[in-house]
């Protein structure tokens, strides 16, 4: 029991006006020693009352009773305790005082028989201490905890309150509102300052005085939530000014904007859309959470985000911002969720996954989770088994999470061996619905003739997805009329071959973003075979280029151009003869020298006796360093940055056959082509790359550039893979039907005894008041991944799940299966980069507003649906019936159905 400057006496739970023995009622000395004593022996028992007795009286006492004279000298008169106290105004005890010594202790019962038998000093309180429970072991608290209450706004008048250490902090902060007058609908909280002079939050106000650490001295401060939703701690000094403008706003609650600190649109959408949930809203603004608080829940986070939400909450339904800076929430996401540390993109699905179980475990009300063993139906009727999941989901999860955004799964997997049916219900949160996927895939590639006076194609080839490169070539064969057998696919990045693919490899391995060409190459010429009479040579074009240093001598050498895939006959591989066939293939671009510009040089030169080493064969991968392949595709973007590293020697011995008036040079290079071959190993069989090398007046003269860049579309460009709309029943109907579950993710088969590929199917059975779609439109696989521009077609109102949910219904039931749309949270762009903006509905003036983080706009309801809508809140009709029952009760009635004609009066537009 706490007292603000209190007197002793004001705590006493018993007042005893028997100033004076009562002689006649008054037992004999003997019996009198035995009941006092017995008392004292008694053990302590936490809460009881135990009184103080000054030593030097009950010493006189003793020496009386024992004498065993009533009318003796040594009677001691009324019990006086005015030796332990500091003064007879204020009637503090004094410090220090020693049990055995200064005083001792009675228990209440022996205290008031010696005060009837001889009565209290007059005008003397009695001392009156509780039993606390300490670390292994009771006591009597003789002093109480002496507090200095101060007012956030005053902290220089502090008010001294007494407690005792097994009061709570509740009380604390319930007397300093009744001493600093705080009406009952003002919100506060205290905090303690501790000796180094920082401010410590009293976040838990259920614990004790001992539990909580407050020492006699310690300054307590309360403060009081401001009008707008902030907090008066939580507020910078040098932003006072602009926080008082933002109290002189006046908006519409609810219609405020949340600052980007950088990437964090994810967080902000999610946070849009869970601030327009009406029913957990109320929650928060009517405080009703902090009654509900868990604190001592190791699952939760200490309710500290439910704290930090409320604030959110708060602050964007005063009405008294345009827009509110969450850093403080994204501080205690980052601290409690590595994954959300930093600045990076997220998901908003994944924030808003992490927020809702955070605040089911900040506000659980199952303060001890007992133990409980998740049954098989066995037979067993559904209502049954499901009505028993429920209960026991709730015997450990109570929340108003719960209460709004739980339902309940039927799970059904059946064994492949043995046909053994598993039947077990399960609580969720939201529906992950999978979109129907195209098994189709659009891919644009350049088709490169044999007829260096064809320019290069760009063709629109729709492909099977999970087909291979052979699915691709077939696909340009229908276009273009030459054999699949005749072509090579190669991936061309930074003008070399980043890949040379082989007919077998899957489609999956090549991203949207690559630069796919298609080579035609002679029919007699094919990967491996070295019996064929033709080789294909991969080709690179180069030009000399002065080095930037002090040695002008020196010449470097760059990449131009695309590369060519060139079919040789192997009985014409000399240098000579492979310049000419070059030549010809670059005709279109290339123009030959004139009779008199061309010098053929010497004769020797002319001789075509020094023919090609014998190449080995062109094989997928040849072009590539093998950690790149073992790295997979991902790693693959990754390293788009760099060329790929050749670790195979080429032909040695290949003399240059340059004449003086050629118009390039031919040198064997490394598959990157950035350095020329020296060293050729006959038993590695290397592929030889071959470069075509530029002086800059040659090229200069001969070469056009724009004729060498130029390209067709062919008429299939202009086609486009039309994805039709789909329906969100669609989804939700995929998402309940059978599958099989993958490698990875086996189930325990209980009757085979053995891990089994189940199948499994998920049914609906019971759904919340507040139903959260996902859409899960990005697809990862092991190959790939994308993101699904579909777009999904869903109602705005009365979207009915009836024919969804299993459980048996009634007509009055089929009432609880309508919803209305409240929330959407969109995802703009692609998997690396993107952003989420939200479309809510007003709860309380029910029009939609377009939520970009800071800036907040008024919608229609036919701007909703979108390709970007990515999660989908729904509240259930019979539930908004409620809750609008429950305001026009409570306010002047407004429009409740989304979708209303704004009032004008209350939209801010920024």
């Amino acid at each position: 029991m706490a007292a603000v400057a209190a007197n002793p006496a004001d705590t006493a739970a018993t007042a005893v006006d028997h100033r004076k023995p009562q002689r006649e009622k008054v037992p004999g000395l003997e019996s009198q020693r035995r009941q006092i004593e017995n008392g004292r022996r008694r053990p302590l028992r936490v809460g009881e009352s135990w009184f103080l007795v000054g030593h030097h009286w009950y010493k006189q006492w003793e020496v009386y009773v024992r004498g065993g004279n009533q009318d003796s000298s040594t009677f001691p008169g009324c019990i006086n305790n005015a030796e332990l106290f500091e003064d007879q105004v204020n009637w503090r005890l004094k410090k220090g005082l020693v049990e055995g010594e200064d005083y001792v202790l009675l228990p209440a019962a022996a205290w008031h028989y010696l005060v009837n038998w001889y009565g209290l000093e007059h005008g003397q309180p009695p001392i009156e201490r509780k039993v606390v429970e300490l670390p292994s072991t009771h006591k009597v608290e003789v002093y109480s905890v002496e507090l200095l209450l101060v007012r956030h706004s005053d902290m220089d008048t502090p008010h001294t309150a007494q407690f005792s250490q097994t009061d709570s902090v509740d009380l604390v902060l319930h007397t300093a509102r009744e001493q600093f007058l705080v009406s009952p609908q003002e919100e506060t909280r205290l905090w303690i300052k501790n000796a180094e002079g920082s401010f410590e939050r009293l976040c838990n106000t259920r614990v004790t005085v001992l539990d909580a650490a407050l020492k006699t001295g310690q300054v307590v401060v309360m403060e009081t939530r401001n009008k707008d939703g902030t907090w008066p701690s939580a507020q910078p000094h040098d932003t006072r000014s602009t926080l008082e403008e933002e109290e002189d706003f006046q908006g519409q609650p609810g219609i405020c904007g949340l600052t980007n600190l950088g990437n964090t649109c994810f967080m902000n959408s999610a946070l849009q859309c869970l601030s327009n949930v009406p029913q957990l809203t109320e929650y928060f603004l009517k405080n009703r959470y902090l009654e509900e608080l868990n604190f001592c829940n190791p699952l939760g986070m200490k309710g500290e985000i439910a704290q930090a939400y409320a604030d959110l909450v708060k602050q964007a339904w005063s009405g008294h911002h345009r827009s509110i800076v969450p850093q403080v929430f994204k501080t205690k996401v980052g601290h409690f969720a590595s994954q959300f540390l930093g600045y990076q993109q997220h998901d908003s699905q994944e924030l808003l996954s992490f927020l809702l179980d955070g605040l089911h475990e900040d506000l659980n009300r199952i303060k001890k989770k007992e133990y409980v063993e998740l049954c098989d139906a066995a037979g067993r009727p559904d209502q049954e088994v499901a009505q028993e999941a429920w209960q026991n989901h709730k015997r450990r999860n109570d929340s108003v999470i719960v209460d709004t955004f739980h339902g309940l799964f039927k799970s059904t997997l059946v064994c492949p061996d043995c046909g053994n049916v598993s039947v077990t219900f399960d609580p969720f949160c939201y529906l992950s619905v999978p979109l129907p996927v195209s098994h189709k895939r659009v891919m644009e590639v350049f088709f490169v003739s044999m007829d260096p006076r064809r320019k290069p194609e760009q063709h629109r080839l729709v492909v099977p997805k999970k087909g291979k490169i052979s699915d691709l070539c077939v696909a340009l064969a229908k276009h273009t009329g030459i054999s699949p057998e005749r072509m090579m696919v190669a991936d061309v990045f930074s003008h070399r071959f980043y890949k040379i693919y082989q007919l077998e490899e899957s489609l999956s391995s090549i991203l949207d973003r690559d630069d796919i060409f298609i080579y035609e190459v002679s029919g007699r010429a094919a990967i491996g075979e070295n019996s064929r009479e033709d080789v294909v040579l991969p080709i690179y074009l180069r030009e000399r280029t002065p080095a930037r240093d002090y040695n002008s001598s020196y010449y470097g050498l760059m990449l131009f151009g695309h590369p060519l895939l060139v079919s040789v006959p192997r009985d014409r591989l000399s240098w000579d003869a492979l310049y000419h066939i070059l030549l010809y293939r670059l005709s279109r671009y290339v123009t030959r020298p004139s009779s008199d510009d061309e010098d053929d040089g010497d004769e020797k030169d002319l001789e075509d006796k020094d023919r090609l080493p014998k190449p080995g064969r062109v094989t997928a991968g040849s072009s590539q360093d093998p950690g790149l392949e073992q790295a997979g595709p991902s790693s693959r973007v990754v390293s788009r940055s760099r060329a790929p590293v050749d670790n195979s020697p080429g032909p040695s011995h290949w003399p240059q056959r340059a004449r003086r008036k050629h118009l390039f040079t031919l040198h064997t290079v490394n598959s990157n082509g950035t350095s020329d071959r020296s060293t050729f190993n006959e038993d590695t069989h290397a592929q030889p790359y071959i470069a075509i090398d530029w002086e800059p007046e040659m090229k200069k003269r001969y070469y056009d550039e724009v004729e060498a860049e130029g390209y067709v579309k062919h008429d299939c460009v202009g086609y486009v893979l039309k994805k039709a709309p789909v329906q969100l029943q669609e989804c939700i109907e995929l998402f309940t039907t059978v599958e099989t579950l993958e490698k990875e993710n086996p189930w325990y088969c209980p009757t085979c005894k053995q891990h089994q590929l189940a199948t499994k199917k998920l049914d609906l059975w019971m759904l919340p008041e507040t139903l959260i779609i996902h859409l899960k439109r990005f697809s990862y696989t092991k190959f790939s991944r994308e993101k699904l521009d579909t777009l999904v077609e869903f109602p705005i109102r009365d979207l009915d799940f009836s024919e969804f949910v299993i459980k048996p219904q009634n007509d009055s039931s089929r009432e609880l299966y309508k919803y209305d749309l409240i929330a959407v949270s969109n995802h703009y762009g692609g998997l690396r980069d993107g952003h989420y903006t939200t479309f809510a509905c007003n709860k309380d003036s029910g029009q939609w507003h377009y939520f970009d983080d800071s800036s907040v706009s008024p919608v229609t309801e036919n701007q909703i649906e979108s390709k970007a809508a990515y999660v989908l809140f729904y509240q259930r009709q019979d539930v908004a019936r409620r809750l609008q029952t429950q305001a026009s009760s409570s306010k002047p009635p407004a429009s409740s159905a989304c979708g209303a004609p704004p009032k004008s009066e209350f939209v801010d537009v920024n």
